[in-house]
């Protein structure tokens, strides 16, 4: 019996419960926040590098916000920067062989 290892690059891409939204923010006040989505625990990986300090994703537009360094605004919010490319979205909490969320 042979063993594959199932890895998020290589993990079906399906909808459901199973995949994250395609538009998510850890910002409570943005309309894209969601507490039981976000506690799951969501991995994001950005042009082929997963990333850890991702505020917000969309995978249908390809873009990812970060935060740019330690600056914050006037309100004492971090400011962020809009970077472009491929993203792919999946939840850690269902572990190797998470099903991923791309753009097709």
């Amino acid at each position: 019996m042979t063993e594959e290892n199932i890895t998020p690059e290589t993990a079906p891409t399906t909808s459901g419960s199973d995949v994250p939204p395609d538009h998510l923010a850890i910002n409570p006040r943005s309309p894209f926040f969601d507490q039981e989505k976000l506690q799951r625990g969501v991995g994001i990986r950005f042009k082929g590098t997963v990333r850890t300090n991702v505020e917000e994703y969309c995978i249908s537009e390809g873009w990812v916000r970060v935060q740019a360094g330690k600056t914050t605004d006037r309100k004492g919010n971090p400011l962020t920067i809009k970077l472009v490319g491929p993203v792919e979205a999946w939840y850690e909490d269902l572990g190797e062989n998470a099903p991923v969320a791309k753009k097709d």
